[in-house]
């Protein structure tokens, strides 16, 4: 695997390394040792998916708080996203800045989001399926978001959103405290 640092401290591409044949290819797109050698936590707990029938769909933005706070390992298996991270964490040299990085089925990157930061992303194609592995249990009394279009953070979404679950859309606007 290729561990790529991102503009935002913590925050990495992480590419398989393709081995090919005339079958097609395998790629590991974990490995506890890789992740460790290059400081990221291994600690995977849970993995969950989520599809989404039209392009334009937003979800995001999430995240959880101490003590449940989560790293999350994103993937998409099917499809595209624009996947938008947010560095959230006060003490961060990269505090209240944002990233993103396009996921596609084709290009096999992930991107590995470090606790602190609020995670989301909008479809780029119809049918679209998201892979992602967290390193806590989901705690429904940690969880937090904030407001896709937050006037304090500007993200530049590709596409007008076509869809946003309500949740999401009434998500607080972000103070300086997560």
């Amino acid at each position: 695997m290729i561990f790529t640092q991102t503009p935002l401290a913590g925050a990495f591409i992480i590419t398989p390394d393709l081995i090919e044949d005339e079958r097609g290819f395998f790629a590991r797109t974990f490995c506890r040792r890789e992740f460790e050698a290059n400081g990221l936590n291994p600690n995977l707990v849970q993995c969950n998916i989520s599809f989404n029938k039209q392009k334009g769909t937003l979800r995001g933005m999430h995240y959880q708080v101490a003590p449940h706070a989560e790293v999350k390992l994103v993937r998409c298996t099917a499809g595209a996203i624009y996947d938008v991270i947010i560095d959230l964490r006060a003490e961060s040299p990269t505090f209240r800045q944002w990233i993103s990085v396009e996921l596609t089925a084709e290009n096999h990157h992930q991107l590995y989001v470090p606790e602190g930061f609020a995670h989301g992303y909008e479809t780029l194609t119809d049918n679209t399926e998201v892979a992602y592995q967290v390193s806590e249990f989901y705690s429904p009394e940690s969880e937090r978001g904030i407001r896709w279009d937050d006037p304090a953070f500007v993200v530049s979404w590709p596409l007008p959103v076509a869809a946003v679950s309500s949740k999401d859309a009434t998500h607080p606007n972000w103070e300086a405290k997560p």
